[in-house]
Protein backbone atom coordinates (compact mmCIF):
# COMPACT_ATOMS: atom_id res chain seq x y z
CA UNK A 1 0.00 0.00 0.00
CA UNK A 2 0.89 3.68 -0.16
CA UNK A 3 -0.58 5.97 2.50
CA UNK A 4 -0.96 8.94 0.13
CA UNK A 5 -2.80 6.85 -2.45
CA UNK A 6 -5.13 5.56 0.27
CA UNK A 7 -5.95 9.12 1.37
CA UNK A 8 -6.54 10.41 -2.15
CA UNK A 9 -8.53 7.47 -3.52
CA UNK A 10 -11.97 8.90 -2.66
CA UNK A 11 -11.06 12.24 -4.23
CA UNK A 12 -9.92 10.55 -7.42
CA UNK A 13 -13.47 9.29 -7.88
CA UNK A 14 -14.86 12.86 -7.57
CA UNK A 15 -12.26 15.11 -9.22
CA UNK A 16 -14.53 18.16 -9.48
CA UNK A 17 -15.60 18.14 -5.82
CA UNK A 18 -14.24 20.83 -3.50
CA UNK A 19 -11.39 19.31 -1.48
CA UNK A 20 -9.96 22.38 0.25
CA UNK A 21 -11.01 25.94 0.80
CA UNK A 22 -8.67 28.38 2.54
CA UNK A 23 -11.15 30.88 3.95
CA UNK A 24 -10.69 34.40 5.21
CA UNK A 25 -12.64 37.62 5.73
CA UNK A 26 -11.99 38.75 2.15
CA UNK A 27 -12.67 35.50 0.26
CA UNK A 28 -11.53 31.94 -0.25
CA UNK A 29 -8.86 30.02 -2.15
CA UNK A 30 -10.51 26.89 -3.56
CA UNK A 31 -8.91 23.59 -4.50
CA UNK A 32 -10.84 20.85 -6.29
CA UNK A 33 -9.75 17.26 -5.77
CA UNK A 34 -8.37 17.25 -9.33
CA UNK A 35 -6.21 20.31 -8.62
CA UNK A 36 -5.10 19.03 -5.21
CA UNK A 37 -4.18 15.55 -6.43
CA UNK A 38 -2.40 16.98 -9.49
CA UNK A 39 -0.32 19.28 -7.28
CA UNK A 40 0.57 16.47 -4.87
CA UNK A 41 1.59 13.99 -7.56
CA UNK A 42 3.44 16.68 -9.50
CA UNK A 43 5.28 17.58 -6.31
CA UNK A 44 6.25 13.92 -5.92
CA UNK A 45 7.79 14.10 -9.40
CA UNK A 46 9.55 17.37 -8.56
CA UNK A 47 11.07 15.98 -5.38
CA UNK A 48 12.39 12.94 -7.25
CA UNK A 49 13.82 15.13 -10.01
CA UNK A 50 15.46 17.30 -7.35
CA UNK A 51 17.53 14.28 -6.37
CA UNK A 52 15.58 12.62 -3.57
CA UNK A 53 15.15 8.85 -3.57
CA UNK A 54 12.57 6.60 -1.89
CA UNK A 55 13.55 6.20 1.73
CA UNK A 56 15.29 9.59 1.94
CA UNK A 57 14.21 11.93 4.72
CA UNK A 58 12.83 15.36 3.85
CA UNK A 59 12.90 17.96 6.62
CA UNK A 60 9.88 20.25 6.20
CA UNK A 61 10.40 23.87 7.30
CA UNK A 62 7.23 25.41 5.93
CA UNK A 63 4.82 28.01 7.25
CA UNK A 64 1.05 28.04 7.36
CA UNK A 65 0.34 27.47 3.66
CA UNK A 66 -1.40 24.82 1.50
CA UNK A 67 2.09 23.83 0.39
CA UNK A 68 2.53 22.05 3.71
CA UNK A 69 0.08 19.15 3.10
CA UNK A 70 0.99 19.09 -0.60
CA UNK A 71 4.67 18.47 0.17
CA UNK A 72 3.80 16.04 2.94
CA UNK A 73 1.59 13.81 0.78
CA UNK A 74 3.71 14.31 -2.32
CA UNK A 75 6.74 12.97 -0.47
CA UNK A 76 4.83 9.96 0.86
CA UNK A 77 3.43 9.25 -2.62
CA UNK A 78 7.02 9.02 -3.93
CA UNK A 79 8.20 6.87 -1.01
CA UNK A 80 10.17 9.75 0.50
CA UNK A 81 9.89 10.17 4.29
CA UNK A 82 8.65 13.65 5.29
CA UNK A 83 9.53 15.07 8.70
CA UNK A 84 7.07 17.93 9.39
CA UNK A 85 8.22 20.41 12.04
CA UNK A 86 6.78 23.50 13.67
CA UNK A 87 7.73 26.77 12.00
CA UNK A 88 8.09 28.22 15.51
CA UNK A 89 11.24 26.21 16.22
CA UNK A 90 14.42 28.26 16.47
CA UNK A 91 17.62 27.67 14.54
CA UNK A 92 19.16 25.97 17.56
CA UNK A 93 16.17 23.66 18.00
CA UNK A 94 15.88 22.68 14.36
CA UNK A 95 19.64 22.13 14.09
CA UNK A 96 19.37 19.53 16.84
CA UNK A 97 16.52 17.81 15.01
CA UNK A 98 18.44 17.81 11.73
CA UNK A 99 21.43 16.21 13.44
CA UNK A 100 19.14 13.43 14.67
CA UNK A 101 17.31 12.65 11.44
CA UNK A 102 20.12 13.53 8.95
CA UNK A 103 17.78 14.70 6.16
CA UNK A 104 18.70 14.31 2.51
CA UNK A 105 17.05 17.67 1.83
CA UNK A 106 15.42 20.60 3.62
CA UNK A 107 12.45 22.38 2.07
CA UNK A 108 12.40 25.97 3.26
CA UNK A 109 9.59 28.47 3.62
CA UNK A 110 10.32 32.18 3.67
CA UNK A 111 11.30 33.45 7.09
CA UNK A 112 11.39 30.02 8.74
CA UNK A 113 14.55 29.16 10.71
CA UNK A 114 16.78 26.61 8.99
CA UNK A 115 19.20 24.11 10.50
CA UNK A 116 22.96 24.24 10.40
CA UNK A 117 23.23 21.07 8.33
CA UNK A 118 24.92 20.15 5.02
CA UNK A 119 21.70 18.91 3.35
CA UNK A 120 20.70 20.90 0.25
CA UNK A 121 17.89 23.41 0.71
CA UNK A 122 14.93 23.62 -1.67
CA UNK A 123 13.03 26.92 -1.52
CA UNK A 124 9.26 26.77 -1.17
CA UNK A 125 8.98 28.97 -4.26
CA UNK A 126 9.99 25.96 -6.37
CA UNK A 127 6.77 24.15 -5.43
CA UNK A 128 4.63 26.22 -7.77
CA UNK A 129 6.58 24.78 -10.69
CA UNK A 130 6.23 21.22 -9.39
CA UNK A 131 2.42 21.31 -9.47
CA UNK A 132 2.32 21.12 -13.28
CA UNK A 133 4.82 18.29 -13.65
CA UNK A 134 3.65 14.84 -14.83
CA UNK A 135 2.12 12.85 -11.96
CA UNK A 136 4.46 10.43 -10.23
CA UNK A 137 3.23 6.89 -9.67
CA UNK A 138 2.47 5.94 -6.08
CA UNK A 139 5.40 4.00 -4.66
CA UNK A 140 3.97 0.71 -3.34
CA UNK A 141 5.36 -1.37 -0.52
CA UNK A 142 4.88 -3.14 2.79
CA UNK A 143 2.29 -1.38 5.01
CA UNK A 144 4.79 -1.70 7.88
CA UNK A 145 7.51 0.33 6.15
CA UNK A 146 8.37 3.84 7.35
CA UNK A 147 6.05 6.54 5.94
CA UNK A 148 6.77 9.67 8.01
CA UNK A 149 8.44 10.94 11.18
CA UNK A 150 6.90 13.38 13.65
CA UNK A 151 8.27 14.83 16.86
CA UNK A 152 6.70 14.48 20.27
CA UNK A 153 5.78 17.69 22.03
CA UNK A 154 8.39 17.22 24.73
CA UNK A 155 5.78 17.72 27.46
CA UNK A 156 7.34 15.01 29.61
CA UNK A 157 10.97 15.17 28.52
CA UNK A 158 13.04 15.83 25.43
CA UNK A 159 11.18 15.72 22.09
CA UNK A 160 11.67 12.44 20.25
CA UNK A 161 11.51 11.43 16.60
CA UNK A 162 8.49 9.12 16.29
CA UNK A 163 8.48 6.81 13.27
CA UNK A 164 5.12 5.85 11.74
CA UNK A 165 4.27 3.26 9.10
CA UNK A 166 2.00 3.56 6.05
CA UNK A 167 -0.51 1.39 7.94
CA UNK A 168 -1.10 4.24 10.42
CA UNK A 169 -3.72 5.65 8.07
CA UNK A 170 -5.79 2.47 8.51
CA UNK A 171 -6.05 3.11 12.24
CA UNK A 172 -7.27 6.67 11.69
CA UNK A 173 -10.50 5.20 10.31
CA UNK A 174 -11.32 4.18 13.89
CA UNK A 175 -11.78 7.89 14.60
CA UNK A 176 -14.36 8.41 11.86
CA UNK A 177 -17.16 6.85 13.90
CA UNK A 178 -15.41 6.76 17.29
CA UNK A 179 -14.87 10.54 17.38
CA UNK A 180 -15.81 12.53 14.28
CA UNK A 181 -19.06 11.03 13.02
CA UNK A 182 -17.46 11.84 9.66
CA UNK A 183 -19.39 11.70 6.37
CA UNK A 184 -18.38 12.41 2.79
CA UNK A 185 -20.88 15.29 2.79
CA UNK A 186 -19.15 17.06 5.70
CA UNK A 187 -17.32 20.35 5.54
CA UNK A 188 -14.70 20.10 8.28
CA UNK A 189 -13.30 23.40 9.52
CA UNK A 190 -10.14 23.15 11.60
CA UNK A 191 -9.19 26.33 13.45
CA UNK A 192 -5.47 25.47 13.47
CA UNK A 193 -2.67 26.12 11.01
CA UNK A 194 -1.67 23.87 8.12
CA UNK A 195 1.68 23.10 9.75
CA UNK A 196 0.22 21.70 12.98
CA UNK A 197 -0.03 17.90 13.01
CA UNK A 198 -3.51 18.09 14.62
CA UNK A 199 -4.72 20.15 11.66
CA UNK A 200 -2.88 17.94 9.19
CA UNK A 201 -4.58 14.77 10.44
CA UNK A 202 -8.02 15.81 11.66
CA UNK A 203 -8.51 18.85 9.47
CA UNK A 204 -7.12 17.58 6.15
CA UNK A 205 -6.09 13.94 5.77
CA UNK A 206 -9.15 12.40 7.39
CA UNK A 207 -11.75 14.47 5.49
CA UNK A 208 -9.89 13.74 2.25
CA UNK A 209 -9.85 10.02 3.02
CA UNK A 210 -13.67 9.94 2.86
CA UNK A 211 -13.96 12.54 0.10
CA UNK A 212 -15.23 15.36 2.32
CA UNK A 213 -14.28 19.05 2.17
CA UNK A 214 -11.65 20.68 4.38
CA UNK A 215 -11.99 24.33 5.43
CA UNK A 216 -8.89 26.04 6.86
CA UNK A 217 -8.75 29.70 8.01
CA UNK A 218 -6.32 31.83 6.04
CA UNK A 219 -3.16 32.88 7.84
CA UNK A 220 -3.77 35.93 10.00
CA UNK A 221 -7.45 35.19 10.57
CA UNK A 222 -8.46 36.20 14.09
CA UNK A 223 -9.93 33.40 16.19
CA UNK A 224 -12.97 35.59 16.86
CA UNK A 225 -13.75 35.43 13.13
CA UNK A 226 -13.88 31.61 13.04
CA UNK A 227 -17.63 31.26 13.83
CA UNK A 228 -18.59 33.78 11.14
CA UNK A 229 -16.41 32.00 8.57
CA UNK A 230 -17.81 28.62 9.66
CA UNK A 231 -21.32 29.91 9.09
CA UNK A 232 -20.48 31.62 5.79
CA UNK A 233 -18.87 28.47 4.35
CA UNK A 234 -21.33 25.92 5.72
CA UNK A 235 -19.04 24.13 8.17
CA UNK A 236 -20.69 21.02 9.60
CA UNK A 237 -17.86 20.14 12.01
CA UNK A 238 -15.54 22.59 13.77
CA UNK A 239 -12.26 21.33 15.27
CA UNK A 240 -9.57 22.92 17.42
CA UNK A 241 -7.76 22.89 20.73
CA UNK A 242 -9.78 23.66 23.89
CA UNK A 243 -8.06 27.02 24.20
CA UNK A 244 -9.39 28.01 20.78
CA UNK A 245 -12.96 27.25 21.82
CA UNK A 246 -12.44 29.21 25.03
CA UNK A 247 -11.33 32.24 23.01
CA UNK A 248 -14.22 31.87 20.57
CA UNK A 249 -16.78 31.75 23.37
CA UNK A 250 -15.59 35.08 24.73
CA UNK A 251 -16.69 36.91 21.56
CA UNK A 252 -20.08 37.70 20.05
CA UNK A 253 -21.15 35.84 16.92
CA UNK A 254 -24.34 34.63 15.25
CA UNK A 255 -25.47 30.97 15.21
CA UNK A 256 -23.86 28.49 12.80
CA UNK A 257 -26.91 26.78 11.23
CA UNK A 258 -24.90 24.12 9.40
CA UNK A 259 -22.91 22.97 12.45
CA UNK A 260 -23.56 19.41 13.65
CA UNK A 261 -20.93 19.29 16.42
CA UNK A 262 -17.37 20.30 17.33
CA UNK A 263 -14.16 18.40 18.14
CA UNK A 264 -11.45 19.21 20.68
CA UNK A 265 -8.03 17.67 21.29
CA UNK A 266 -4.49 18.66 22.22
CA UNK A 267 -5.10 19.15 25.95
CA UNK A 268 -7.72 18.23 28.52
CA UNK A 269 -11.19 19.65 27.91
CA UNK A 270 -12.68 21.33 30.99
CA UNK A 271 -16.27 20.10 31.57
CA UNK A 272 -17.35 23.71 32.08
CA UNK A 273 -16.03 24.65 28.63
CA UNK A 274 -18.00 21.82 27.02
CA UNK A 275 -21.13 22.90 28.91
CA UNK A 276 -20.65 26.52 27.79
CA UNK A 277 -20.29 25.39 24.17
CA UNK A 278 -23.44 23.26 24.40
CA UNK A 279 -25.42 26.15 25.87
CA UNK A 280 -24.16 28.64 23.29
CA UNK A 281 -24.53 26.52 20.13
CA UNK A 282 -26.97 23.72 20.91
CA UNK A 283 -24.32 21.27 19.67
CA UNK A 284 -21.88 19.03 21.54
CA UNK A 285 -18.11 19.38 21.84
CA UNK A 286 -16.48 15.94 21.60
CA UNK A 287 -13.04 15.47 23.12
CA UNK A 288 -10.35 12.99 22.08
CA UNK A 289 -7.10 12.05 23.74
CA UNK A 290 -4.12 10.50 22.07
CA UNK A 291 -0.35 10.39 21.83
CA UNK A 292 2.23 11.13 19.17
CA UNK A 293 3.00 7.41 19.12
CA UNK A 294 -0.62 6.47 18.37
CA UNK A 295 -2.76 9.49 17.48
CA UNK A 296 -6.15 9.60 19.24
CA UNK A 297 -7.67 6.42 20.67
CA UNK A 298 -10.16 7.54 23.34
CA UNK A 299 -12.98 9.96 22.56
CA UNK A 300 -16.60 10.92 22.80
CA UNK A 301 -18.63 10.91 19.60
CA UNK A 302 -22.05 11.92 18.26
CA UNK A 303 -23.25 8.34 18.67
CA UNK A 304 -21.71 7.94 22.14
CA UNK A 305 -21.02 11.24 23.89
CA UNK A 306 -18.56 11.18 26.75
CA UNK A 307 -20.19 11.23 30.19
CA UNK A 308 -19.39 14.51 31.97
CA UNK A 309 -15.92 14.55 33.51
CA UNK A 310 -14.59 11.69 31.36
CA UNK A 311 -12.51 11.61 28.17
CA UNK A 312 -14.95 9.24 26.48
CA UNK A 313 -14.60 5.64 25.35
CA UNK A 314 -11.96 3.57 23.56
CA UNK A 315 -12.62 3.96 19.86
CA UNK A 316 -14.10 0.86 18.15
CA UNK A 317 -11.24 -1.46 17.29
CA UNK A 318 -8.94 -0.16 20.03
CA UNK A 319 -7.94 -2.45 22.89
CA UNK A 320 -7.32 -0.42 26.04
CA UNK A 321 -6.57 -1.48 29.62
CA UNK A 322 -5.69 0.04 33.00
CA UNK A 323 -2.69 -1.78 34.45
CA UNK A 324 -1.36 -2.13 37.98
CA UNK A 325 2.37 -1.66 38.71
CA UNK A 326 2.94 -5.38 38.08
CA UNK A 327 1.42 -5.12 34.60
CA UNK A 328 -1.91 -6.85 35.27
CA UNK A 329 -5.28 -5.23 34.47
CA UNK A 330 -7.06 -3.69 37.45
CA UNK A 331 -10.76 -3.89 38.26
CA UNK A 332 -13.19 -1.33 36.83
CA UNK A 333 -13.10 1.90 38.78
CA UNK A 334 -9.53 1.43 40.02
CA UNK A 335 -6.76 3.83 38.97
CA UNK A 336 -3.67 2.68 37.14
CA UNK A 337 -1.52 3.10 34.07
CA UNK A 338 -3.35 3.57 30.77
CA UNK A 339 -2.18 1.11 28.11
CA UNK A 340 -3.03 0.18 24.51
CA UNK A 341 -2.50 -3.28 23.06
CA UNK A 342 0.71 -3.50 21.08
CA UNK A 343 -0.93 -4.86 17.92
CA UNK A 344 -2.85 -1.62 17.29
CA UNK A 345 -2.34 -0.72 13.59
CA UNK A 346 -1.78 2.92 14.47
CA UNK A 347 1.05 2.26 16.89
CA UNK A 348 4.42 3.73 15.99
CA UNK A 349 7.38 1.79 14.65
CA UNK A 350 9.59 3.18 17.39
CA UNK A 351 11.74 6.18 18.29
CA UNK A 352 14.40 6.86 15.68
CA UNK A 353 17.73 5.28 16.71
CA UNK A 354 16.46 4.76 20.28
CA UNK A 355 15.70 1.05 20.64
CA UNK A 356 16.10 1.08 24.43
CA UNK A 357 13.70 4.01 24.86
CA UNK A 358 11.27 2.33 22.46
CA UNK A 359 11.37 -0.92 24.43
CA UNK A 360 10.83 0.99 27.68
CA UNK A 361 7.39 2.10 26.46
CA UNK A 362 6.16 -1.51 26.36
CA UNK A 363 5.17 -3.89 29.11
CA UNK A 364 4.51 -7.31 27.67
CA UNK A 365 1.85 -6.96 24.99
CA UNK A 366 0.92 -3.42 26.04
CA UNK A 367 2.10 0.03 25.01
CA UNK A 368 2.28 2.29 28.05
CA UNK A 369 0.86 5.72 27.25
CA UNK A 370 2.39 7.46 30.27
CA UNK A 371 -1.05 8.53 31.49
CA UNK A 372 -2.87 7.58 34.66
CA UNK A 373 -6.57 6.79 34.32
CA UNK A 374 -9.48 4.67 35.44
CA UNK A 375 -12.33 3.00 33.53
CA UNK A 376 -15.83 3.08 34.96
CA UNK A 377 -18.53 0.42 34.84
CA UNK A 378 -19.92 2.10 31.72
CA UNK A 379 -16.58 1.78 29.92
CA UNK A 380 -15.83 5.52 30.01
CA UNK A 381 -12.23 6.53 30.71
CA UNK A 382 -11.41 9.20 33.28
CA UNK A 383 -7.93 10.68 32.89
CA UNK A 384 -5.98 11.40 36.04
CA UNK A 385 -2.98 13.08 34.43
CA UNK A 386 0.44 12.22 33.08
CA UNK A 387 2.39 9.76 35.17
CA UNK A 388 4.94 12.49 35.91
CA UNK A 389 2.19 15.07 36.54
CA UNK A 390 0.51 13.13 39.35
CA UNK A 391 1.11 15.02 42.59
CA UNK A 392 1.77 13.72 46.09
CA UNK A 393 -0.13 15.67 48.74
CA UNK A 394 0.53 14.40 52.25
CA UNK A 395 0.78 10.84 50.98
CA UNK A 396 -2.29 11.13 48.76
CA UNK A 397 -1.88 10.95 44.97
CA UNK A 398 -3.74 13.81 43.30
CA UNK A 399 -4.31 14.39 39.57
CA UNK A 400 -3.99 18.01 38.37
CA UNK A 401 -7.27 17.68 36.46
CA UNK A 402 -9.23 17.24 39.72
CA UNK A 403 -8.17 20.71 40.88
CA UNK A 404 -8.10 22.41 37.48
CA UNK A 405 -11.74 21.54 36.82
CA UNK A 406 -12.77 23.30 40.01
CA UNK A 407 -10.69 26.44 39.46
CA UNK A 408 -11.63 26.68 35.77
CA UNK A 409 -15.29 26.94 36.76
CA UNK A 410 -14.66 30.52 37.93
CA UNK A 411 -15.87 32.75 35.06
CA UNK A 412 -12.77 34.95 35.25
CA UNK A 413 -10.14 32.23 35.77
CA UNK A 414 -8.88 32.19 32.18
CA UNK A 415 -6.47 29.34 31.46
CA UNK A 416 -5.67 27.24 34.53
CA UNK A 417 -2.90 24.79 35.36
CA UNK A 418 -1.95 23.03 38.57
CA UNK A 419 1.32 21.32 39.39
CA UNK A 420 3.55 20.31 42.29
CA UNK A 421 6.41 22.64 43.23
CA UNK A 422 9.47 21.57 45.14
CA UNK A 423 10.03 23.74 48.24
CA UNK A 424 12.88 21.89 49.92
CA UNK A 425 14.63 18.56 50.18
CA UNK A 426 11.92 15.95 49.83
CA UNK A 427 9.04 18.41 50.29
CA UNK A 428 6.66 20.06 47.86
CA UNK A 429 3.39 21.97 47.63
CA UNK A 430 0.53 22.13 45.15
CA UNK A 431 0.49 25.42 43.22
CA UNK A 432 -2.17 26.84 40.92
CA UNK A 433 -1.50 29.14 37.96
CA UNK A 434 -4.12 31.18 36.11
CA UNK A 435 -4.23 33.84 33.41
CA UNK A 436 -7.59 35.55 33.98
CA UNK A 437 -8.74 38.51 36.04
CA UNK A 438 -10.01 36.49 39.03
CA UNK A 439 -8.18 37.33 42.23
CA UNK A 440 -6.33 34.75 44.27
CA UNK A 441 -8.72 35.02 47.20
CA UNK A 442 -11.70 34.05 45.03
CA UNK A 443 -9.90 31.04 43.61
CA UNK A 444 -8.71 30.02 47.05
CA UNK A 445 -12.26 30.14 48.38
CA UNK A 446 -13.49 28.13 45.41
CA UNK A 447 -10.89 25.44 46.13
CA UNK A 448 -11.76 25.48 49.84
CA UNK A 449 -15.44 24.94 49.11
CA UNK A 450 -15.03 22.10 46.61
CA UNK A 451 -11.84 20.21 47.42
CA UNK A 452 -10.48 18.18 50.30
CA UNK A 453 -7.88 20.07 52.28
CA UNK A 454 -4.97 18.04 50.92
CA UNK A 455 -6.02 18.87 47.33
CA UNK A 456 -6.21 22.63 47.86
CA UNK A 457 -3.32 24.59 46.32
CA UNK A 458 -1.03 26.19 48.87
CA UNK A 459 0.04 28.90 46.45
CA UNK A 460 -1.73 30.81 43.67
CA UNK A 461 0.48 32.37 41.00
CA UNK A 462 -0.97 34.64 38.28
CA UNK A 463 0.68 34.54 34.86
CA UNK A 464 0.07 36.49 31.63
CA UNK A 465 0.09 33.15 29.75
CA UNK A 466 0.73 29.51 30.52
CA UNK A 467 3.83 27.92 29.00
CA UNK A 468 2.93 25.54 26.21
CA UNK A 469 4.68 22.99 24.06
CA UNK A 470 4.97 23.51 20.28
CA UNK A 471 1.72 21.53 19.90
CA UNK A 472 -0.18 23.78 22.30
CA UNK A 473 -0.29 21.56 25.38
CA UNK A 474 0.22 23.06 28.83
CA UNK A 475 3.85 22.48 29.77
CA UNK A 476 3.67 21.61 33.46
CA UNK A 477 7.32 20.60 33.44
CA UNK A 478 8.22 24.20 32.58
CA UNK A 479 5.98 25.48 35.36
CA UNK A 480 7.65 23.17 37.87
CA UNK A 481 11.14 24.20 36.82
CA UNK A 482 10.50 27.93 36.54
CA UNK A 483 8.65 28.33 39.85
CA UNK A 484 10.32 25.74 42.07
CA UNK A 485 11.25 27.10 45.52
CA UNK A 486 14.01 24.77 46.60
CA UNK A 487 16.80 26.86 45.13
CA UNK A 488 17.85 30.52 45.34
Amino acid sequence: MNMAEYILRAGMAHPDKLALSVVGPTGAERWSYARLIGAMRGTATGLLRAGLKPGDRLLMRLGNTPGFPIVYLGAIAAGIVPVPTSAMLTGREITKIAAEIDPAMVIAGAGVALPDHPAPVLAEAALSGFADLPPAPFAPGDPDRLAYIIYTSGSSGQPRAVMHAHRAILARRMMFDGWYGLRDSDRMMHAGAFNWTFTLGTGLLDPWTVGATALIPAEGTALEQIPLLASRHGATILAGAPGIFRRILRSDWPPIPSLRHALAAGERLDPSLRADWQARTGTDLHEAMGASELSTFISGSPDRPAPPGTAGFPQPGRHVAILSPDGTPVADGQPGALAVRADDPGLFLGYLDQPADTAARFRGNWFMTGDQARIGDDGAVTLLGRADDIMNAGGFRVAPSEIEEVLASHPDAGDVAVTELAVGAGSSIIAAFWTGSADAAALQELARSALARYKQPREFIPLPALPRTPTGKINRRALRETHRKDRP
